[in-house]
């Protein structure tokens, strides 16, 4: 009997160790694969939830502000769905599948894994992806490379992988396992760039601006050499005419200069500010709680027909800014509620950071790779409706579980 039980708990951590290995390993080469790892989580939690629920109750106070954020975000998801005539229950899937990565957590502080893995999933992803961007890249000719969803998703994913590989030099200080970190970052980095991604280099600055900040309490030395080898290799790829990155600076600049000339908006960065403009006339006609897509696209028409927006907003499928998609559809109230799920985590691991030396390299370790992942969001978020896409909305809600979960593992005595 005792052995049975044994064998189970077993393999119910490798499960989860696998889970946590496969999630970033194939993020950005298997589109599918967060939810395939969000179904999985939410599974292996039911066949366990005796230990599942003993051990979120045990952390209750420090994640219940972040489970709380999502929580919320569906609930209000489904109230809108209940009083907008003709919503479709597809607005539904995402807060819920991202409130069910909450299964991931309670797994995590139930079985204990080994963070390491996490490491490891995160570089062999890096790699892959790099890999893959630059096959398409330099074999196929495609001056931007998609991987197998499309180039913005691609290039951003990769990014965080990048930040994930960046956080393990802190937490893998003294072995030689910190350069398998390094590794993965300058992979993810690149693998970035070859995507053409413009939103990666905001988010890219804001995690610079980030490791300086706590730059005292992560290690000075370990900060110079990774900001130093982040900005080497954002340098290198401007000025290597191969990766396309000098072109598209060029580029947006000219884009700015026809829309505002008033000679064309059909451009990558005037389709955006065309976008944002019609967004803020939106907002402005529904401000408390927004009006659903399918009445957003109606006014979008109405716009184009009077003559106030460009018609090449009807051929984008979103505002190209996460916020802004966010108050035409939820308004301000939805916002606020949006805008929680990034906070709230972000509130978190600053707190694990703050701690200082005190907290231990694994702590801090994790706790950077957390805000990292949250103020990437942000930046791609600025220029790209990033949650748009299933893939990246569960990777965002599964890795930030994950990360708190191994935080708090580490904050216990045994687990330093």
């Amino acid at each position: 009997m005792n052995n049975n039980l044994t064998t189970s708990r077993d393999l119910r951590a490798g499960a989860v160790a696998a889970l946590m290995f496969l999630l970033p390993f194939l993020s950005v080469t298997t589109p599918a694969s967060p939810s395939i790892c969000d179904l999985l989580f939410f599974l292996i939690a039911v066949f366990n939830w005796n230990d599942c629920r003993s051990a979120l109750a045990r952390h209750w106070p420090a994640v219940k502000a972040v489970v709380i954020a999502f929580g919320i975000q569906f609930l209000y998801a489904a109230l809108c769905f209940a009083v907008r005539s003709g919503a479709s229950p597809a607005n539904l899937e995402k807060p819920l599948r991202m409130l069910l990565a909450v299964s991931a957590l309670a797994l995590v502080l139930a079985c204990r894994p080994d963070r390491r893995i996490l490491w490891w999933g995160a570089a062999g992803g890096a790699f892959t992806g790099m890999a893959l961007v630059a096959f398409q890249h330099v074999v196929l000719g495609q001056s931007r490379p998609a991987g197998f969803s499309n180039a913005i998703t691609t290039g951003d994913l990769l990014l965080c992988l990048g930040f994930l590989c960046m956080a393990a030099v802190v937490d893998l200080r003294g072995t030689r396992l910190r350069y398998l970190g390094l590794a993965g970052l300058a992979a993810g980095v690149m693998g970035s760039v070859l995507t053409g991604t413009r939103g990666s280099a905001l988010a890219l600055l804001l995690a610079v601006l980030l490791l300086i900040r706590y730059a005292s309490t992560l290690g000075v030395r370990r900060v110079r050499a990774v900001v130093a080898l982040s900005l080497a290799l954002a340098g290198a790829s401007y000025l290597t005419p191969q990766t396309g990155v000098a072109n598209r600076v060029a580029e947006a600049v000219s884009d700015v200069e026809l829309y505002t000339s008033g000679a064309s908006a059909f451009t990558n960065v005037g389709i955006r500010l065309a976008l944002w403009k019609e967004a803020s006339l939106q907002i402005r006609a529904h401000p408390l709680f927004g009006v659903d897509k399918l009445r957003a696209k109606n006014e979008e028409k109405q716009l184009v027909d009077a003559g106030l927006v460009d018609p090449v907003v009807l051929e984008m499928p979103h505002y190209h800014n996460d916020a802004l998609q966010v108050l035409v559809t939820g308004g301000v109230t939805g916002l606020t509620i949006w805008l929680a799920t990034l906070v709230a985590p972000f509130v978190f691991f600053l707190r694990q950071l703050g701690v200082g030396a005190a907290a231990g390299a694994q702590r801090r370790g994790l706790a950077l790779a957390g805000a990292l992942v949250v103020l990437g969001y942000v930046g791609f978020g600025l220029t790209e409706v990033i949650f748009w896409s299933t893939q990246a909305s569960l990777f965002y809600a599964l890795t930030i579980f994950l990360l708190i979960g191994l935080c708090l593992n580490a904050k216990e005595p045994d687990g330093e």
